[in-house]
């Protein structure tokens, strides 16, 4: 199966800390690293190294950190083609502060925000040979609903993951196949008025809401409620733990896997990936995800 990723490009400056800074505060550091990073090219090398054929569309600037998010995606085997270079625009960038096993993030787009209409409508011919999109809310939410909209009409599945938080309009949720939020982004789509459980029945088998450490909830057509639990992990780093759930579940369902079994398998995948650092580098290959689902 393919898919395709239409998303962010980032590099992720990441540094770690006995713990996160609060207000005004100085912290000495430990270290800093120049990480690949951005929610769409982090889902798109998870799904890469789950095996997935995936191509990654997007923009990046003129610059060295775009080109080595370039280079670091096809040492994972994604098509990079169709990646716009923009001239005076820098590549996108997120600073990353880790301690005590949390992080606090700050992006500054970049050639990200430039991912509009035009872009989309020259790629469009390309999106249509691919078997699923996947998107996030790192590029103009806008170029986002264009995308959903442009997929319902040639009936492309889309999965739409709906980070960082924003509201998304009720004709694209009924539009897109799966959405993806987490507790807090689902309230800020949904409100507050309906339980976790009125909201998942509402929409069966299309709206999953990830919960952290007590896994990933979703209805099943029947009615049912089912809660995949997360599996245990020995924590270094959870940056990427979101992005390697998204793009595991998107592969396994674009392999025609039922619901349960595709997000036993996401959970799994995210797990691991919180044990090593690093939001790419962390991530499991399917035969780490296997051993694991193998060995239980």
């Amino acid at each position: 199966m393919k898919l395709a990723v239409v998303g962010s490009i980032n590099t992720d400056m990441t540094v770690t800390a006995e713990r996160i800074p609060l207000k005004g505060e100085t912290l000495l550091g430990d270290s800093i690293s120049y990480i690949p990073g951005g929610k769409g090219a982090n889902q798109a090398v998870a799904m890469a190294k789950l095996g997935a054929e995936v191509e990654m569309f997007g923009c990046i600037g003129d610059d060295s950190n775009g080109q080595k998010m370039i280079e670091n995606m096809k040492n994972v085997g994604i098509k990079t083609e169709h990646i716009k270079v923009l001239e005076g625009v820098p590549t996108g960038i997120a600073m990353i502060t880790v301690g005590e096993n949390d992080n606090t993030i700050i992006v500054v787009p970049g050639a990200n925000g430039k991912v509009d209409k035009d872009y989309v409508d020259g790629i469009k011919d390309v999106l249509q040979t691919y078997d699923m999109v996947v998107l996030q809310h790192e590029i103009p939410l806008d170029t986002v609903h264009y995308i959903v909209e442009f997929c319902a009409e040639k009936n492309i599945p889309v999965v739409l993951n709906p980070a960082p938080a924003a509201k998304v309009p009720m004709e694209i949720i009924e539009k897109v196949t799966y959405l993806t939020p987490n507790e807090h982004e689902a309230v800020l789509i949904f409100g507050d008025e309906m339980t976790t459980e009125e909201l998942l029945k509402k929409y069966p088998e299309k709206l999953l809401i990830t919960q952290g450490s007590r896994g990933v909830s979703t209805c099943l057509k029947s009615g049912e409620i089912l809660t995949v639990p997360a599996r245990p992990a020995k924590v270094v780093d959870t940056t990427g733990a979101g992005d390697t759930l998204n793009g595991a579940f998107s592969v396994q369902i674009a392999n025609g896997a039922n619901i349960k079994d595709a997000l036993t398998f996401a959970n799994t995948a995210a797990s691991l990936s919180t044990e090593k650092f690093g939001a790419q580098s962390g991530m499991p290959t399917v035969q780490e995800v296997e051993k694991e689902l193998g060995g239980k």
